[in-house]
């Protein structure tokens, strides 16, 4: 970290025509990343500004990690436990349209889709009943290969949930009155937490299994329908699959099962989703007659722009 602290000030004082301090760039967090999403979400959706229960919680799931966002009420913010050691601040408080939010933000390393596979692989680190059958070679995630083999009986939708439960330490000691997984306190609920917008590798799996439309720019599923197509999946041979599923990517093919599974019990078991309740599935938001990406860049800007005086925020639109 010091290398990086060093060559950005380097890079801004001695390489860069913009006069800007040496600041000005840092690497993003977790926990930024997961707020400028929710920011994002809820300005496109004409939500900033309004009291927190009329926001959407959001749950994003990139290929490293996952985050997952929500207002909660200014008593249940200051009532928020202290993070552990090592841990960012469970609670990030913006100012945006003339209202203070207080955010409940989580990013988990490492359960992000194509992280979580290898945390899967890893807990069976021979024959994996996630694994559809007819497949035996390796996953490389990170510069490192994991042993992806199905047992004889092949992938079972049960024993691969077992499996996902396990990766995602779902059962850990948790020190609060409710959790997520992994100890993490899960920010006590409310009415910011009502409606769920789940963005990224969500709409990528359920695309490929079929349950979404791959042109629509959002689509309201349940839970339940990442299972069902994972039932069907984890009892289906590597040979078979395209013919079930003609949208799945070639590279994707023997760890549907597991990607389905995981998106499921995440849901489910991580994040204590209801399996019927309604979700959005978002890529794109209609914003003024257009179709903006769903995606947190835009949050960081509205947040800075948030920040400035008065008189800044004007000479920005001049």
């Amino acid at each position: 970290m010091l290398l990086i602290g060093y060559c950005r000030r380097d890079m801004l004082k001695n390489r860069s025509t913009l006069n800007v301090g040496a600041d000005a760039v840092s690497v993003l967090s977790g926990n930024q990343e997961g707020a400028y999403q929710w920011v994002t979400i809820n300005y496109l959706l004409g939500n900033l500004g309004k009291h927190y229960s009329e926001t959407v919680a959001v749950v994003d799931l990139g290929g490293g990690s996952v985050q997952m966002a929500y207002a909660v009420s200014e008593t249940d913010a200051a009532k928020a436990p202290r993070a552990p050691d090592g841990v960012e601040s469970y609670i990030t408080e913006m100012f945006l349209r003339g209202k203070k939010y207080y955010l409940y933000v989580h990013s988990y390393l490492r359960y992000g889709m194509l992280a979580a596979r290898a945390e899967a692989l890893k807990v069976r680190d021979s024959e994996n009943p996630c694994i559809l059958a007819g497949f035996d070679g390796y996953y490389v995630y990170g510069g490192v290969q994991y042993k992806a083999k199905a047992p004889p009986s092949g992938s079972s939708f049960s024993q691969c949930q077992n499996v996902v439960v396990e990766a995602l330490h779902v059962n850990a000691t948790c020190s609060y009155k409710d959790c997520t997984f992994g100890g993490i306190w899960n920010g006590g609920g409310g009415a910011g937490e009502n409606n769920f917008f789940i963005a990224s590798f969500f709409f990528e799996v359920a695309d490929e299994a079929g349950f979404v439309d791959p042109n629509a720019p959002n689509a309201k599923v349940r839970p339940v329908d990442f299972e069902n197509a994972a039932k069907v999946a984890c009892n289906t041979e590597l040979k078979d699959l395209k013919s079930i599923f003609p949208r799945v990517k070639d590279g994707d093919v023997p760890y549907i099962c597991l990607d389905l599974v995981y998106e499921y019990t995440l849901l489910v078991d991580g994040f204590g989703i209801d399996p019927q309740q309604e979700i959005t599935l978002v890529r794109q938001v209609e914003y003024q007659d257009s179709l903006v990406e769903a995606a947190w860049p835009l949050g960081s800007a509205i947040e800075a722009i948030s920040s400035l005086p008065k008189f800044e925020k004007l000479m920005y639109f001049i």
